[in-house]
């Protein structure tokens, strides 16, 4: 089926209906009055994705802990809305009243600001200068003269495994180790962990938690300063990109003067260090064995379900609640897919997530809550929702299956079969008088002399087109069913309408100059078409998966190669600007491609 103009001109001519949210960047405190020695935390939240953030200098306080990052994504009733947090805990150190600045992110490439925020400090227990709490570095293997500042202080990334299957959870830590004393510090830039969901984890001590360990022989101060959780979105060679910091470290001066050299003079010099990068191997899950509806579920999980009632009447509300619990990519799960009776209405379901992070695995649970409508009188069986999900303890697909309900619907009353109408409707309402008329109680003529219709060339004629009429919907009926019978070709056919929708609101993203709205949906329109088109589920749905099945299908390289290339850009681009190519190109190359694939299948 080739993709429609029509259709895709009529969306990129309909921007309007497409709306977006207003951005909000907002910092919030704890408390606002607080006494020396005593801990507080600042939240900088933003309700979109947003790079490069930039915190304040939070001169005044000490920073025991942060940056904590957090993202959530919470979808009711088709309305997505995305939030990304980033908290510190501070430590009042004197008295006075301070002013916390304004931090800054990128988003599409506008900057945006937080408001400042005045903490008022008042007298308390006394704080040592340079703090660290009750957990401080051993100060015996603090070198007061390091010959190499780069063996001295520097930082690791440390995982826990570098093999996985897809899906499966990777721990991260960004550890320091250090042999110096370090007067101040700052976080220049976060690795990107492009290919990965992630999720920082946020520490149960809020002060820095130091300890001594041997690296290479030595002895140093170490701590975390970022541990996050990991789970890969594809198959192969994913490269964890550096983690970079500032510090201030004191080092003695070495100016010549006498009296320096005589009472020990010290400096203090900035010291950049940047973590190393560590690749990641993860391994594509087994095709053996797995079930139909397979969805990218990795880790151990249980399913449950309930309905509030029994019984009930027509028009009335039923709770259809499932619930996934267990450990393992919860947060990435997709929706359901769940067959309820055809009599029944039903709505979006709203989701909620009652989950834990922490290094030990991602466990929880995910409710999906279903409204549903009986319309009409009787019993109505909702079959068993079958969840399958791969068990990384076997490195086997399990299947779960949740209970059966049978549900009684009984007459309900009559006024509760009307649909409630606005007051703008009422009027409707009353000129529907106008379009009843009244019924004719005197009988018609029917007969040819009375001119009438019956006997006449037009009533037999239409006696004889009836079986023919009759027939051919029959057929009809049965060529359409036929057409509709496998869901693989309906997919395909319809692979290029949905892949039209992502379009227009690319389009309508490009001309808001929306850039990361606008790969996003380049890239979602394209891996959906992909998916729809080549029958290939979005578990396996890779590059290089792509790359065979367009090839199977006799698809020329050149085509091939300018549809990878638009899939690299979208995959680059929404972690990263990219400069080399406009987004107007990058528009009409997925489009290009997309009408090749059609012309060429």
């Amino acid at each position: 089926m080739k993709v429609s103009y029509y259709i895709l001109f009529f969306l990129l001519l309909c921007p309007g209906l497409l709306v977006a949210d207003d951005l909000k960047f907002t910092a919030t405190v704890s408390k606002t009055e607080v006494s020396t020695g005593e801990q507080f935390e600042i939240t900088f939240s933003i309700n979109s994705n947003a790079d490069r953030f930039t915190p304040p200098d939070f001169k005044g306080f000490q920073i025991l802990g942060g940056p904590n990052e957090s993202n959530s994504m919470t979808s009711i009733n088709g309305n997505t809305s995305v939030s990304n947090t980033y908290s510190y805990v501070l430590l009042a150190v004197k008295e006075g009243v301070f002013t916390i600045n304004p931090a800054s992110v990128i988003v599409n490439g506008n900057r945006l600001t937080t408001n400042a925020i005045k903490i008022k400090v008042v007298k308390g227990r006394p704080v040592p200068q340079n703090s660290q709490g009750q957990n401080a570095p051993d100060n015996s293997i603090i070198e007061s003269n390091p010959s190499d500042l780069s063996k001295a202080l520097f930082l690791r990334p440390v995982v826990d495994k570098t093999n996985v299957y897809q899906g499966e959870q990777v721990n991260l830590s960004f550890r320091l180790y250090t042999r110096i004393g370090i007067e101040q510090s700052q976080v220049d830039k976060l690795p990107d962990l492009t290919g990965f969901y992630n999720q920082d984890i946020k520490p149960i001590q809020q002060q820095v938690q130091w300890r001594t360990d041997t690296y290479k022989g030595q002895k140093y101060n170490v701590a975390d300063i970022k541990q996050t959780v990991l789970f890969a979105e594809h198959a192969g060679e994913i490269k964890i990109d550096p983690f970079e910091m500032t510090f201030i470290v004191r080092v003695p001066e070495t100016t010549g003067n006498i009296m320096d050299q005589f009472f020990g003079g010290y400096k203090e010099v900035n010291y950049h260090a940047k973590s190393p990068s560590v690749v990641i191997h993860v391994k594509p899950l087994p095709q053996a064995g797995k079930p139909i509806g397979f969805d990218g579920a990795v880790g151990n999980f249980k399913i449950d379900a309930s309905v509030d009632k029994n019984t009930l009447k027509a028009n009335e509300v039923l709770n259809y609640k499932i619930q996934v619990l267990g450990s393992g990519n919860l947060k990435l799960l997709k929706p359901l897919n769940i067959n309820f009776p055809g009599d029944f209405e039903r709505y979006d379901p709203k989701v909620t997530d009652t989950i834990d992070d922490h290094l030990k695995g991602i466990a929880g649970s995910r409710f999906y809550n279903y409204l549903l409508i009986p319309r009409h009188a009787g019993v109505f069986t909702i079959e068993p929702v079958k969840f399958s999900y791969f068990n990384l303890t076997n490195h086997k697909y399990i299947t779960l299956s949740s209970r059966s309900f049978q549900i009684k619907v009984e007459n309900g009353k009559a006024e509760s079969n009307v649909i409630a109408l606005s007051d703008a409707d009422k009027q409707e309402v009353r000129l529907l008088n106008k379009d009843i008329r009244y019924i004719k109680t005197n009988e018609p003529d029917l007969s040819r002399n009375g001119n009438g219709f019956y006997g006449s060339g037009k009533y037999y004629l239409m006696l004889l087109a009836g079986p023919f009429i009759g027939l051919a919907a029959l057929i009809y009926r049965e060529l359409n069913r036929k057409k509709n019978s496998d869901p693989v070709k309906v997919k395909n056919r319809k692979a290029g309408k949905i892949a039209a929708k992502h379009l227009a609101s690319a389009h309508k993203q490009l001309q808001t100059n929306n850039s990361k709205a606008f790969y996003e949906d380049v890239f979602k329109g394209l891996y959906g078409y992909l998916s729809d088109k080549l029958n290939i589920s979005s578990a396996d749905l890779n590059k290089e998966n792509i790359s065979i099945a367009l090839k199977q299908r006799k698809v020329t390289e050149r085509v091939v190669t300018q549809l990878l290339d638009t899939l690299n850009l979208c995959e680059m681009a929404r972690y990263a600007p990219v400069t080399h190519i406009s987004q107007q190109e990058v528009f009409n190359k997925a489009k290009n491609s997309i009408n090749d694939i059609e012309n060429e299948i």
